[in-house]
């Protein structure tokens, strides 16, 4: 019995991670296709184009998902017993990674400079936002249609 509930944990976990997988695929996918047709790149543009914003993505990603959500849990679970010498050292680490958010921009903003137009990498930051603002309404749609696929 212990064997079957544990294969069937497993197979839950497994296809609850694969589904998360495939909707971030997917939702990449829409990203592209949006943030393409938004800035009219063309196709000499769009390939040295994506090869530098998916790296700029991914890096900002890591920081936002991981370490920022890393400081946010042990702020959340130690807030009665912060010391202020924990406080300081959340602090510093939250700093720095804002540090690194802001310098990944730059690094971004340096690089496209080369491949595309002062204009469209403007037009992507506003891009992005539409982007992301539609995920975000979609979401809250689905959630109350109580489809939250």
């Amino acid at each position: 019995m212990k064997t079957y509930i544990s294969t069937l944990f497993v197979l839950l976990f497994t296809v609850s991670v694969f589904a998360q997988h495939k909707d971030r695929e997917r939702i990449q996918a829409l990203k592209v296709s949006f943030i393409t047709e938004k800035l009219d790149l063309t196709a000499k543009e769009a390939q040295a184009f994506w090869p530098i914003y998916n790296a700029y993505d991914e890096k900002s990603r890591k920081c936002k998902y991981e370490d920022m959500r890393g400081i946010r849990k042990e702020i959340k679970d130690n807030a009665a017993t912060l010391t202020d010498a924990k406080a300081e050292e959340l602090l510093e680490k939250f700093v720095q990674a804002e540090n690194t958010l802001h310098q990944e921009r730059v690094n971004l903003i340096v690089n496209l400079k080369k491949i595309i137009s002062p204009k469209k990498i403007i037009l992507l930051k506003a891009t992005e936002d539409d982007f992301n603002r539609k995920l975000f309404d979609e979401y809250k749609k689905r959630k109350r249609e109580g489809k939250t696929e």
